[in-house]
């Protein structure tokens, strides 16, 4: 069984660009570019656990900022075991990690994103 422990540096700078474009979405009260990119860092980033796991931090504050209780509680399992599954390799791959989506769904990746993992 292969541990899945840190991002590869060229993945991660993909993982940041996205954060990056979130906040600023954010910043700016656009909260639809805000939650796109921060899915796009939950795909890139799913199969490493630090990553997962922030990613879903972020989505619960999102949800917590916005007021969307299901978002919140959507949020809170796959904040507990997100991490774990990557750790382990257990990832539904291309799943955007929101709770309107089930949290072991694949899902089609976007083909940018699509090139970053060949």
């Amino acid at each position: 069984m292969k541990f899945y422990t840190k991002i590869p540096k060229r993945l991660k700078y993909f993982y940041l660009r996205e954060l990056v474009q979130y906040k600023q979405a954010l910043r700016q009260g656009d909260f639809i570019h805000a939650w796109h990119h921060l899915e796009r860092a939950h795909i890139i980033g799913q199969a490493y656990p630090r990553e997962h796991s922030y990613a879903h931090w972020l989505m619960l504050r999102f949800g917590i900022g916005i007021k969307d209780a299901k978002e919140v509680l959507g949020q809170l399992p796959r904040l507990l075991v997100g991490g774990v599954k990557s750790f382990v390799g257990k990832i539904p791959l291309g799943n955007t990690g929101g709770a309107n989506v089930p949290p072991l769904q694949p899902m089609p990746l976007p083909q940018d994103i699509q090139k970053l993992f060949r």
